[in-house]
């Protein structure tokens, strides 16, 4: 896991020029500054698998905004918080399979909705196909009258 829910190691994003909070631009140098972080701490979290950067063609780390988030939130819960780099690593795992999760839940809402929707437009369709003409319709009154039949005997009777 590479710290980021599988976020694929592409430097970029969909247009060389489009700017997201996942977009590698920051130096180590640079993101160790802004994380308030050692670069030596940073490259011990990259080999250690908790914040994972993009690399550039001849293998420099370039660290996004994100992650730049993720190595404060790795900083406050270990010297705050006293959590074990290992506890770390585990916590961002399950926060990553969560939002995942998420994300499938709300992909799978949206289909169940869509089928829904599809499914009353084609139950209005087969209704607006009966032919109610042909279908007369009697209040018909129930009786509670016992019939009872009795076969005639052979060769007797009327």
């Amino acid at each position: 896991m590479d710290g980021r829910g599988g976020r694929s190691q592409r430097f970029g994003g969909n247009t060389p020029y489009e700017l997201t909070d996942d977009s590698p631009v920051y130096v180590i140098s640079v993101a160790a500054q802004l994380s308030g972080l050692h670069p030596q701490t940073l490259r011990q979290y990259d080999r250690l698998g908790l914040v994972s950067p993009d690399r550039t063609a001849g293998r420099g780390r370039r660290y996004s905004a994100r992650d730049i988030e993720l190595l404060r939130q790795v900083q406050q819960l270990s010297q705050d918080e006293g959590i074990n780099l290992a506890g770390i690593k585990r916590i961002i795992e399950l926060e990553n399979q969560v939002a995942a999760l998420q994300a499938r839940a709300a992909e799978l809402q949206q289909a169940l909705e869509s089928a829904a929707v599809a499914m009353r437009r084609r139950e209005a369709q087969v209704h607006a196909s009966y032919r109610r003409d042909l279908v007369p319709y009697e209040d018909v009154q129930q009786s509670s009258a016992l019939v009872v039949w009795r076969p005639r005997p052979p060769g007797g009777g009327e």
